[in-house]
């Protein structure tokens, strides 16, 4: 039959089987057909061989100590739903094709297995695999226009953010998520697990800045009866209560280093032990995590871990300051407006010319959290349905939009361009609120670049 491939590369097959023998055979099979064959003795080494990716098809032994081979399928079709599994078992019974089918295997194959029979087999699945991953290709490019129900903007740089979502949500890899605070970070946490197949499972949310390290141990890992003073009972942390849903760590950067560790660790093998306790649980959530430092910069000030970074930044989403938008502010403030007017029961708020030039015209260094507050406090202070300049904030009001001018008349009163230089990036970066990453993507320069500047 040729050699099989999925694009240019010959197809990669991972066969799961606790009897080396019998996987080492079926391997050599398959290397002799043309296929790349690996083989693992259980169903965790599988799911962290197919977490480092390059696996078409997995074709997994039913019966095996541990994970058995429908609970494989089951947590092969949540984390990485691209990947096809194939069941052998020495049971031909309906029951078992039954549970397998339902696990999320493609096929079920009876033990023992002809040659022929599995190379005609995983074939097929991987033409099935093609045809879906090309439907979900077609799909998304029609997808990445469109907008997210819960995310306000149409702007440039959200329409490519919204894109970046819709592209990385059906994965199983750890984001983080970057931006400025009142940015809406969150939103696009409870996005990633919205579109993700993890979204009928739950969503669990915890501000890692809002508690002492001690306490958020707990509340992460959960402890066991008698950990600590007030533990009457045992109680399993948010990483047990997320399921197989998301779990997202706000504000990581704020994360005291000795707790870094522990999630380092926790992150690296998958499981948790609760406080006071001596087992450990494997976890099987989605982490995702925020912050609105620039975590670069405090990895290189010793402030937080460089493994833990790369750990945590495997998808990266920045979420634009509402600045680097503002042709999206008017419409921010028409929801905004809208979800007050249902509120409040009252009829439909709207902006005066005044004060619509006056939103747009204003930098916002609280972004879209200080937009909401400055419009509740404009709905409360009008007379009537219009929102006028004299109804907003007193700083929205006074603001004047500058820039940069030169105002000498005399040639002896001009500066040197590299002084107007430095001028101008320490204005932005003090627009930015000190980040250092924002200020080196608005000036169109890198990190470093931006060091030797500031130096």
């Amino acid at each position: 039959m040729g050699t099989a491939t999925v694009g240019a590369m010959p197809a990669s097959i991972l066969l799961v089987d606790d009897e080396e023998d019998t996987v080492s055979l079926l391997a050599l099979t398959l290397r002799n057909r043309g296929f790349i064959a690996e083989t693992v003795a259980s169903g965790h080494q599988c799911l962290e061989r197919v977490r480092h990716g390059d696996v078409d098809i997995v074709v997994t032994d039913h019966q095996m100590p541990g994970m058995s081979g429908v609970e494989l399928c089951h947590e092969l079709a949540i984390r990485d739903p691209d990947v096809l599994s194939l069941i052998l078992t020495g049971m031909s019974s309906l029951d078992v094709a039954i549970e397998a089918i339902r696990a999320g295997a493609y096929d079920f194959l009876t033990k023992p297995v002809r040659g022929d029979v599995l190379e005609i087999a995983v074939r097929r699945a991987l033409e099935h695999q093609r045809v879906r991953i090309e439907v979900k290709r077609l799909r998304q490019g029609l997808d990445e226009d469109t907008p997210i129900d819960s995310i306000v903007g149409t702007s440039t740089v959200m329409r490519a953010m919204m894109a970046m979502i819709r592209r990385v949500a059906p994965s199983d890899a750890t984001a983080l998520i970057t931006g400025e605070s009142g940015t809406g970070k969150e939103l696009v946490a409870r996005a990633l697990h919205a579109l993700s197949p993890r979204k009928n499972e739950p969503f669990v949310a915890i501000n890692c800045a809002a508690m002492p390290p001690a306490l958020l141990e707990s509340e992460l890992f959960g402890h066991v009866r008698g950990a600590f003073t007030d533990a009457k009972n045992a109680r399993a942390g948010l990483f047990i209560q997320a399921g197989r849903g998301t779990i997202f760590l706000d504000e990581i950067g704020e994360m005291p280093q000795e707790m870094q560790s522990k999630l380092l660790r926790v992150l690296q093998e998958r499981s948790v032990r609760p406080v006071g306790g001596d087992e450990e649980t494997p976890f099987h959530a989605r982490v995702v995590t925020a912050t609105n430092r620039d975590l670069e910069t405090e990895v290189d000030e010793k402030r937080f871990r460089e493994d833990l970074y790369h750990r945590v930044n495997v998808v990266a989403i920045q979420v634009p300051s509402l600045r680097e938008r503002s042709g999206d502010i008017l419409e921010i403030a028409k929801v905004v407006l809208g979800r007050i007017s249902a509120r409040t029961g009252k009829a439909a708020f709207t902006l005066s010319a005044g004060a619509a030039r006056k939103l747009v015209d204003y930098t916002w260094p609280g972004n879209v959290r200080e937009l909401e507050n400055s419009l509740e406090r404009a709905v409360a202070m009008a007379r009537g349905s219009e929102i006028d300049v004299d109804c907003l904030p007193k700083k929205v009001i006074d603001y004047t939009p500058t820039s940069i001018e030169i105002q000498a008349n005399d040639p002896e009163d001009l500066i040197e361009l590299e002084a107007m230089a430095k001028r101008y990036v320490r204005q932005v970066l003090d627009s930015v609120g000190g980040n250092k990453s924002q200020a080196a993507r608005i000036l169109g320069i890198d990190r470093r670049s931006l060091y030797r500047r500031l130096e």
